[in-house]
């Protein structure tokens, strides 16, 4: 199978679903003739010209308003894109209330075909207001379906999935996996939403993670097999919905759990993974739930201490010694 990286991965998705769809649109700063500041977007202002891609205004809230309105009348199934996920909170009522509820307000009679994409995560030194990955915020909102990939072949199949379905989808990309080689298909395929990975098997840990810390808990797994612990690692792939079956039946074969991602640790989307463990697996559990993500504070913007931020693979391995050496 031929191996391309995230940013290709995507950016197929994209060009065979407008071609698929005429009515598909897609529109943000700098997508058009720039191909994106990530340059995920390359090539779709040239094969469809202006009316279906185009640049706008440093204005979230009117993309993502402009987004909603299309929707609705049914002029279009737009994929907006914001070159940085923390300016979502610019757009926060157009996405909370109108993106995620507005169907539901108004008994049906409209539908939300937007994906809504959302580059996040720390890289490059970007500073606390660009660096964020603020996935869990948008957990608290019905109507909302939140997807993370991890790899290539997720990406692709993610977003095509996103793209044809008729309600609104949060689509978010760690920029520090755009360049991330993997095995994608030439053939067309589907990923559904709330179906959960495992991304690799094992008998003494489950390990939960998304986004980057998918890899960064892969790597820790190949480390810790070499001192005897299997862990198994598990890729939600979407936080709404979330495959908690998946989820549930690792954590009742392993008897242990860690959770890990980027999202600041209070609030995250580790804690509502915890709470359900808990209330569903509690009398499974071996050992107390460990959670590992960012601290508590705004990212630094030097590219030198923003590396003490980010989880690493030490401190999973450190934290699934500590889990493991709980007495049964």
């Amino acid at each position: 199978m031929r191996q391309i990286t995230m940013r290709e991965a995507l950016n197929e998705a994209l060009h065979e679903e407008m071609e698929r769809d005429e009515s598909t649109v897609l529109f943000g700063e700098d997508v058009a003739k720039f191909g994106g500041i990530n340059k995920v977007t390359q090539g779709l202002y040239e094969k469809y010209g202006a009316p279906r891609v185009y640049d706008t205004p440093i204005a979230e809230a009117t993309i993502v308003g402009a987004a909603v309105g299309m929707a609705i009348t049914g002029h279009a199934r737009p994929i907006p894109e914001l070159q940085f996920g923390d300016f979502a909170s610019i757009a926060f009522d157009e996405i909370f209330n109108k993106m995620g509820k507005w169907r539901f307000m108004h008994g049906g009679q409209m539908e939300m075909p937007i994906t809504l994409r959302l580059p996040v995560g720390i890289a490059g030194g970007a500073g606390p207001e660009h660096s964020q990955s603020p996935q869990a915020l948008f957990m608290h909102g019905p109507g909302l379906q939140i997807v993370v990939p991890s790899t290539p072949y997720d990406a692709k199949g993610l977003l095509k999935t996103s793209i044809r379905d008729n309600n609104a989808v949060l689509f978010f990309e760690h920029k520090l996996l755009y360049d991330m080689k993997g095995d994608v298909p030439e053939e067309e395929y589907l990923i559904p939403f709330g179906k959960a990975d495992i991304k690799r098997e094992g008998e003494d840990l489950t390990i939960i993670a998304t986004a980057l810390q998918v890899q960064t808990s892969l790597e820790a797994a190949e480390e810790l097999s070499n001192q005897g612990v299997e862990a198994e690692v598990i890729d939600p792939r979407t936080l709404a919905p979330l495959d908690m079956e998946t989820i549930l039946n690792s954590v009742r074969k392993t008897g242990r759990v860690l959770i890990v991602h980027e999202e600041s640790k209070t609030g995250g989307s580790g804690a509502e993974i915890a709470a359900q463990i808990q209330e569903e697996a509690l009398f499974d559990l071996e050992a107390p739930i460990k959670r590992i993500g960012s601290p508590d504070v705004p990212i630094a913007q030097s590219i030198h201490l923003e590396q003490f931020y980010r989880p690493n693979a030490q401190q999973i391995i450190n934290a699934v010694n500590e889990i493991i050496d709980v007495p049964v």
